[in-house]
């Protein structure tokens, strides 16, 4: 899957691919069918991509489904 911004392939950076994807999810949207990868999400979101991890332990801590 590539990301809709850039084109480039959403692989494990420094979140996996799958929690990049659950991630998408979770901040735009469940119904969405189109992905950002971890640097153009950062963007789109206005949030350093140093603190993505940091959101998907907290929302796996909150018991979100999606991760």
């Amino acid at each position: 899957m590539n990301c809709c911004e850039c084109e480039k392939e959403i692989r494990n950076g420094i979140i996996t691919a799958k929690d990049c994807i659950a991630l998408n999810k979770k901040l735009l949207g469940r119904q969405i069918n189109r992905y950002f990868c971890e640097d153009c999400l950062a963007e789109y979101t206005d949030t350093e991509k140093s603190c993505l991890p940091e959101m998907v332990e907290d929302f796996k801590n909150q018991g979100c489904k999606l991760f």
